[in-house]
């Protein structure tokens, strides 16, 4: 089948005649005349299949009849990542070059009087990421009123992102009467549950298994220890035939850290995550695609339909530890019938993430065979000739049963002599110390039964028959209590003329 038999205008078809390719790909021979169509469209297919290209290409037909009003988009692309954002208005402009559409694109780390410019002109389609689109939208901006095709793509990977409460929020905006195409490479529950509530009638296209891996990529599972990655990979680097490769991390930090290293190596590599700058990643991923760049080492911000179509090695440097994620990684090399080779580097702490990958894609990753695996044809040094008579043989071992008696003999003498010597080193205060802790115990003893004897003689004078405690006091008075108080002999005075001055009155 050739893209003539699609069903598109002869401007879209010139468009793709110019990029060289002739055939389309599964997803797009099945999408395409069904978007066309005007049918809700469920699109499941493992990523570098060509899924972008099977919404844009009908959509740049069906839009290319119709005019944009100001603020109102006449189409809604949604995307998880900027990258993916900005790659697919660079198709959109490859594609519809022969069309007179207008698009915007809306994603973070640039400014938004630049997007609010664009949006005042009117939009023919709208590109963007959910939390920018609100962020406008709440700004009174855009209105998404007059919305008729909306795209969901990447959706298992807006799940990760924690984007679905955004895209809910963002359908409630759109008008019923749309047009819904969604595009996913996996399909767990809670996409499901979208599908179901937001498409109506879909036609569910699906070209290969959920969650598989593409035939064309070599898997190769490296056991390695956590302080020894960075070896492996140089030697993988140096030793292989790696033109170039991407590397992913679980985290920012190691990203950072494992791009300055290679660099200091005298490797050329550069670094892309989602805390970095969008003009940053922009000129990092050019960079790649260029050539300029050998290795990029990346976080999951690149693991999702970016389309660099010439990758030979994708390198797990860390396992990763949600199991389609590790589809989506390998999925950027081996892409539109190329073969590639995916390296992942497992510890011990990895196995209950490995393990998942393997269930998920359903089969064990190759493991790489150990160069110092010993040759089995070649005997053992300590096996004998095969010629050997019985005899020597038999003698042979009853040495070694006598030297082996005798080394046991000498172990134990020599653990005996150790443990001796071990007693005669001790320190005397170490000896001592058993005796001085017996003495403190006794002088707690001491101490304890002479506070019982006072208290016993304190309580002697006591009535026998009087078990009632004093209020307040507790079980006894208080010394101080019953200490005499002097008072001075001013106050001694005083009181004595007050005593007297009373009598007398009386």
């Amino acid at each position: 089948m050739t893209f003539d038999e699609l069903g598109l205008a002869p401007e879209v078809l010139k468009a793709v005649a110019e990029t060289g390719y002739t055939e389309p790909t599964p997803i797009q021979a099945q999408a395409i005349p069904h978007v066309l169509a005007g049918r809700d469209v469920l699109g499941i297919a493992q990523t570098g299949t060509g899924k972008t290209a099977s919404f844009t290409l009908p959509m740049i037909d069906k839009l290319s009849r119709g005019r944009a009003r100001a603020r109102m988009p006449r189409s809604l692309i949604l995307e998880p990542t900027r990258e993916l954002a900005a790659q697919v208005a660079e198709n959109f402009e490859t594609y519809g070059k022969y069309n007179k559409l207008s698009m915007a694109l809306l994603i973070g780390g640039v400014s938004f009087g630049d997007q609010e410019k664009k949006l005042d002109r009117g939009v023919d389609v709208l590109i963007a990421t959910p939390g920018r689109l609100l962020d406008h939208c709440s700004r009174g901006k855009v209105l998404l009123t007059g919305v008729q095709i909306l795209v969901i793509d990447e959706a298992d990977r807006m799940l990760d992102m924690g984007f679905i409460p955004d895209i809910e929020e963002i359908c409630k905006k759109l008008p019923f009467t749309r047009q819904t195409l969604f595009f996913s490479a996996t399909m767990p529950p809670e996409i499901q549950r979208l599908t179901d509530t937001f498409l109506h009638n879909p036609e569910r296209i699906e070209v290969a298994r959920a969650s598989s891996t593409g035939a064309g990529i070599k898997q190769i599972l490296v056991k390695t220890t956590r302080d020894g990655k960075r070896a492996t990979l140089q030697h993988i680097v140096e030793e292989e035939n790696v033109k170039n490769a991407i590397i992913f991390c679980n985290r920012k930090r190691d990203v950072a850290s494992l791009e300055r290293a290679l660099t200091k190596a005298g490797l050329s590599a550069g670094a892309i995550h989602g805390d970095l700058d969008q003009s940053t990643r922009t000129k990092t991923l050019d960079g790649f695609r260029k050539g300029t760049i050998r290795l990029l080492v990346a976080s999951d911000v690149a693991a999702r339909g970016l389309d660099i179509p010439d990758v030979s090695h994708v390198i797990n440097y860390d396992v990763p530890s949600h199991a389609e994620d590790y589809v989506h990684r390998i999925g950027r090399t081996g892409r539109a019938g190329k073969s590639g080779t995916a390296y992942t580097f497992a510890t011990r702490e990895d196995g209950k993430y490995l393990a998942a990958i393997e269930k998920l894609i359903g089969s064990p990753i190759p493991a790489q065979e150990s160069e110092a695996e010993p040759d089995n044809a070649a005997a053992p040094a300590e096996a004998a000739p095969a010629s050997e008579g019985e005899e020597q043989k038999e003698e042979r071992r009853s040495r070694s049963r006598r030297g082996g008696r005798s080394r046991n003999k000498a172990a134990r003498a020599e653990t005996d002599e150790t443990v001796a010597a071990e007693k005669e080193e001790v320190p005397e205060r170490q000896l001592e110390a058993p005796k001085a802790e017996e003495k403190k115990t006794e002088a707690k003893k001491s101490e304890t039964k002479k506070a019982e004897e006072k208290s016993g003689r304190r309580n002697r004078g006591r009535d026998k028959d009087d078990d009632e405690p004093v209020v307040g006091l507790g079980d006894h008075v208080p010394a101080f209590i019953l200490r005499p108080v002097k008072l001075p002999k001013r106050a001694t005075k005083e009181t004595e003329d007050d005593l007297e001055q009373e009598s007398e009155n009386a």
